[in-house]
């Protein structure tokens, strides 16, 4: 009986990059493979400048990045994946400017440090520091002269932008509505996930660079998009989804209905005034939607109740209403298909929250007052066509009813993009985003760029630092008049006497540490998670399987004895038969160029597994001939500035400089 046919790569730079998961996952390409094998190493400094390298947000990320990595982690193959993001947070909590105080420490020593570094690394991308074609801001921020750039939204694209352009000598304003800067990132996620003191070191990083922050500023109604496009040479919007999609049902319109994004806004900036979603809440809160920010919300009104509890019971009575007993989570989802990561899906449970899967709302029905009385639901049989395409079904006649004082929208987010022009040259999609090249994020106004959210709809916190960075690089390709272009150079690096740490590949993933219930549930500041201490960081550290790492055999060496199928313990190795190999055309012509079509029945070919390898070295340390040996991947990128394009015309005038 014929064999199987096995589909083979011949592999190449960008297979070997490929193969370190995590980074290739990463929008920003963060080594995350270089800092935990740091980490494993106990060096934390390293792991800290590792880690900052390519992302100016390192620290809020470690706080509440939705971690492609983890997803990515060749680990979870075998068991669970590396604990990445806490083990960002490990070295950031240590090394990071929340770690610093208020003047105890330089930060543009410390982003210098970071630069210091990099000939010291082992793979750095696009993004990094290092790959900047110029970095006149760390030297100097106060003498820069590069073209003025406005920047309206603080968020993390806004951010990402700013640090990026002032990096290379341009001068960033950035405009921000909220009274403190960040954005969704200080008004839009809860306390108890990301503690402000991160937030403010991040910015005060930033800062420091020479961007300027104008706060309490809204475009549109304190300045024009016009007059900011007058006095600035580029103008990037950045605003980020900051509105509530609010769904319309019978009685959704009235008093007692709000939208999430507003609720924890509120919450945010301490807001109690009249309008103020925290004085209507009620005893029965019914929050829908099936995402973490609706897992947000639900255990921001929970934490909630324990603040009004800590008010005077008579000011509580009279000023704020009874305290919250009940917060339920209705969503159209299953559980097990539920938008929302696990750990917020089980902490969520932990604290109270009630959830209630399979459930899409019908009507918010009302007392003869107008008041909420109750929200009717009916039965989800399924949320996707056969397509993946969003298409719910129900069972009309399967009702549920729940009892509600206020009901609380978090089905989505949108940006409020009413300060531009609907006559302008700025022109706005029929889905309510800023209509942009996606590959260079340019606008229909040449001098106008968007990056983050409003671009190209809510994703991940990381995808928006990512797309500041990329549309910073667009801003400097359009006021120098010419691309910037990358390169990027590899190579593999024996390792002698390759080892790994004892027992790596049976270490279980370490518990991330959590404060107590009791104790989370009792303050909207507390952190839920406590993170890791050195020994358990290190073990967590010490189970990556440090991907970066590959077998390199020499066919001119090889006397295919097999000891290295023998030998290997996950089996990804194995003698076959050369005709079984098919592929890309390159496989067809390596073939070709050793054998001839007669031979290949009768020659044989090692195939390895990349996903079922652990990178233990048994395989080298057994082959006789010395055909195998360990080897490292290093790569290291640059950006440069390429070829002017003929019709490039980029503005200078006064107002511009």
């Amino acid at each position: 009986m014929e064999r199987p046919k096995l589909n083979v790569e011949i592999p190449s730079d960008d297979y070997w990059l490929r193969q370190i998961k995590c980074q290739a996952a990463c929008p920003v390409n963060t080594d995350a493979r270089g800092y935990v094998r740091a980490i494993a190493a106990s060096d934390f400094s390293a792991a800290y400048l590792t880690a900052r390298a390519p992302n100016p947000l390192a620290s809020i990320c470690a706080r509440v990045c939705g971690a492609p990595c983890e997803s990515a982690c060749r680990r979870g193959d075998i068991d669970e994946p590396v604990a990445i993001r806490a083990l960002k947070r490990f070295v950031t909590e240590r090394h990071g400017p929340e770690a610093w105080g208020t003047g105890a420490a330089d930060p543009l020593d410390a982003l210098s440090r970071t630069l210091a570094h990099a000939p010291d690394r082992e793979c750095t991308a696009a993004e990094e520091l290092s790959a900047l074609p110029k970095t006149a801001g760390i030297a100097d921020p106060v003498t820069r002269t590069g073209p003025k750039v406005a920047i309206i939204g603080s968020g993390p694209a806004g951010l990402a932008a700013a640090h990026d352009l002032a990096l290379q000598g341009y001068r960033p304003t950035i405009f921000e509505m909220e009274p403190v800067p960040a954005g969704m990132l200080a008004v839009g996620i809860p306390e108890y996930r990301l503690p402000r003191d991160v937030i403010r070191g991040e910015v005060d990083v930033i800062r420091a660079l020479g961007v300027e922050f104008v706060c309490d500023t809204q475009v549109g109604v304190d300045i024009t998009l016009a007059e900011i496009r007058a006095q600035f040479a580029a103008t990037l919007i950045a605003v980020g989804a900051k509105r509530s999609r609010m769904v319309s049902i019978p009685g959704s319109e009235g008093p007692g209905v709000f939208g999430g994004v507003e609720f924890l806004r509120d919450v945010a900036l301490r807001d109690h005034g009249e309008d103020s979603t925290l004085r209507h809440l009620g005893r029965r809160v019914v929050v829908i939607g099936g995402g973490n920010v609706a897992f947000d919300v639900s255990r921001t009104v929970i934490r909630q109740v324990s603040y009004d509890i800590s008010r005077s019971v008579l000011r509580q009575r009279t000023e704020r209403g009874a305290s919250v007993e009940s917060v339920h989570l209705c969503c159209l989802e299953s559980i097990d298909d539920m938008p929302a990561d696990d750990v917020e899906i089980l902490e969520g449970h932990e604290e109270g929250v009630m959830l209630r899967a399979s459930l899409g709302p019908v009507s918010i029905d009302r007392n003869d007052d107008g008041s909420v009385r109750s929200v009717t639901f009916q039965k989800c049989l399924r949320v996707l066509d056969d397509q993946g395409r969003f298409a719910p079904q129900f069972d009309a006649d399967d009702k549920t009813v729940i009892e509600a004082d206020s009901v609380i929208w978090s089905v989505g987010q949108v940006p409020d993009l009413s300060f531009i022009d609907p006559d302008g040259d700025v022109r706005v999609t029929e889905r309510g985003l800023i209509e942009c090249d996606p590959d260079i994020l340019t606008t229909t106004a040449r001098d106008v760029f968007v990056a983050g959210d409003v671009a190209y709809g809510t994703k991940l916190l990381i995808d928006a630092v990512a797309s500041g960075k990329s549309c910073a690089r667009h801003i400097v390709e359009h006021l120098q008049g010419a691309p910037l272009v990358a390169a990027t150079t590899h190579k593999h690096v024996e390792i002698p006497n390759f080892k790994r740490e004892a027992s790596y590949e049976k270490l279980p993933r370490t518990e991330i540490p959590a404060a107590p219930v009791e104790e989370r549930r009792a303050s909207q500041t507390a952190s839920v998670e406590s993170g890791f201490g050195v020994k358990e960081a290190v073990r967590e550290a010490s189970r990556c399987l440090d991907c970066g790492v590959n077998t390199i055999f020499d066919s001119e060496k090889c006397i295919l004895c097999g000891g290295c199928a023998d030998i290997c313990p996950e089996t990804c190795l194995e003698l076959v038969s050369a005709d079984r190999l098919v592929g890309d055309p390159e496989v067809a012509a390596t073939l070709r160029a050793h054998f001839g079509p007669a031979e290949l029945a009768e020659m044989s070919a090692i195939v390895k597994d990349e996903d079922a390898c652990i990178r233990c070295g048994l395989c080298a340390v057994r082959c006789p001939t010395g055909a195998i040996t360990m080897e490292r991947l290093t790569f290291a990128t640059k950006w440069a500035p390429g070829t002017a394009p003929a019709a490039t015309e980029v503005r200078h005038d006064a107002g511009h400089e």
